[in-house]
C-alpha cells in the first residue's frame, strides 16, 4: 500500500511538471463588423488560430462579432479595459477628444493606401506616443486600412463642388473635418449605423474604405465610388487590438510569451494587410454589380489636398492650445510613414 502511495505520487508529479495538469485559458474576444469582412477573415481569426497552435492548444481565443457580447462600438475600449471583455478591437476615434494623439495617423493624405504600410507606421507612432494613452490595457496591435473612398447615391463625385450639401457619414473627428471643409455635411456614426442611414435616407452616402462595403450592402445601398488620385489615402483610421490589462497579467509567463510574439510590429502588419486584402475582393464586387468606379482627376485631386492642409494647420493649432506638440505629431506622423 506504502508503494502504491509512492508510485502514485510520483506520477501525479511527474504529470504535472511535463504540464498535463497546465492552465487552460478561454479568451473572448470581441469586434463590431460582420465575420465575413476582412479583418476578421484575414487578421482576427488567422490570429487567434496561431494563438493556439503557438500555445499548444492551451490558449483558445474566441471571436464574438457584431458586439456579441454586450456594449456598443464606441465604448470598446473601457469594455475591455473593465474585463466585460477580454480582448478586442478598438477605433478611438468613436471616443473624438478622448485620444487626440491618435488623431494624428487619421489626418487628411497623412498615410499611404497601402494598409501594410500604413499600420508599420501606425506602430511605431504608437510605440513613441500613445502607450501611456492606453495603459489600461494591453495593445496588441496598432492599424491603419487601405484608402478611404467616398461610396454615395447617384453619380460619382467629380468635382469638389460636388460635395456641397451632400450628408455624408464620417467615422473619425479629422475625417468629418476634411468633409466639413469640401462643403458636405458630416455626420459622424460607427460603421455599424451606416447602412441603415443610408436606407433611411438619414446620409447621402459616406466613407469607408472598398473592403468593408460587401459587408455593409453598399452596391445595393450606394450608385458609386470614388477615391483621390495618388498614393496618400484622403482619410484613414486609427485601430488598436487589444486585450484586458489584468487577464493578461493573470497568465503564466509561458502564455504571456505567446501573446507577445504575435504582438507590435508584425500583428500591426498583419492587420493592416487582411485590409488591402478586402480591398481587391470589395472592389471587385462593387464592380461585378455594375457600379460607378471613379478616381479624381489630378487637379481636383489637389484641391482637396489643399483642404486637408488646411484641416492639418487647425489641427496643429488645436492641439498646440491643449498644450501638446502637434506640429511634432504630424511631423513623426510623417517621418514614420515615410520610412515604411
Amino acid at each position: 500500500m506504502t508503494f502504491f502511495k509512492t508510485t502514485t505520487a510520483v506520477l501525479f508529479t511527474l504529470a504535472a511538471t511535463s504540464g498535463a495538469f497546465a492552465q487552460d485559458v478561454t479568451l473572448r474576444f470581441q469586434h463590431f463588423v460582420s465575420p465575413k469582412s476582412a479583418n476578421p477573415t484575414y487578421f482576427m481569426q488567422p490570429w487567434a488560430d496561431k494563438i493556439e497552435a503557438d500555445s499548444n492548444g492551451r490558449i483558445k481565443v474566441e471571436l464574438y462579432p457584431f458586439m456579441q457580447l454586450g456594449g456598443k462600438a464606441p465604448n470598446q475600449y473601457d469594455l475591455i479595459r473593465d474585463g466585460a471583455v477580454d480582448g478586442g478591437w478598438v477605433i478611438p476615434g468613436y471616443q473624438p477628444g478622448r485620444f487626440p494623439e491618435a488623431e494624428a495617423m487619421e489626418l487628411p493624405f497623412m498615410v499611404t493606401k497601402s494598409g501594410e504600410a500604413a499600420s508599420k507606421a501606425a506602430w511605431q507612432f504608437t510605440e513613441k506616443y500613445l502607450m501611456d494613452d492606453f495603459k489600461d490595457v494591453k495593445v496588441i496591435a496598432a492599424h491603419m486600412h487601405g484608402p478611404g473612398i467616398v461610396h454615395k447615391k447617384g453619380a460619382a463625385i467629380a468635382e469638389v463642388e460636388d460635395f456641397e450639401g451632400l450628408k455624408l457619414r464620417g467615422p473619425s473627428r479629422p475625417a468629418t473635418l476634411l468633409l466639413d471643409k469640401m462643403g458636405a455635411t458630416p455626420i459622424g456614426m460607427p460603421v455599424p449605423a451606416f447602412p441603415e442611414a443610408l436606407s433611411k435616407g438619414v446620409v447621402d452616402g459616406g466613407v469607408i474604405t472598398w473592403e468593408m462595403s460587401p459587408s455593409l450592402k453598399l452596391n445595393e445601398l450606394t450608385d458609386s465610388h470614388t477615391d483621390v488620385a495618388g498614393e496618400k489615402s484622403l482619410y484613414n483610421l486609427y485601430f488598436i487590438w487589444a486585450m484586458n490589462q489584468a487577464k493578461y497579467d493573470s497568465l503564466p509567463d509561458d502564455l504571456k510569451a505567446v501573446i507577445d510574439a504575435n504582438s507590435g510590429l508584425m500583428a500591426s502588419a498583419w492587420a493592416g494587410s487582411a485590409h488591402d486584402q478586402g480591398d481587391v475582393v470589395g472592389k471587385a464586387a462593387m464592380e461585378a454589380d455594375g457600379n460607378e468606379i471613379a478616381t479624381l482627376n489630378e487637379e481636383q485631386t489637389a484641391r482637396i489636398r489643399a483642404l486637408g492642409e488646411e484641416v492639418t494647420a487647425d489641427w496643429i493649432a488645436e492641439m498646440t492650445e491643449k498644450g501638446l506638440d502637434g506640429a511634432a505629431l504630424v511631423e513623426d506622423a510623417r517621418a514614420f510613414v515615410a520610412g515604411n
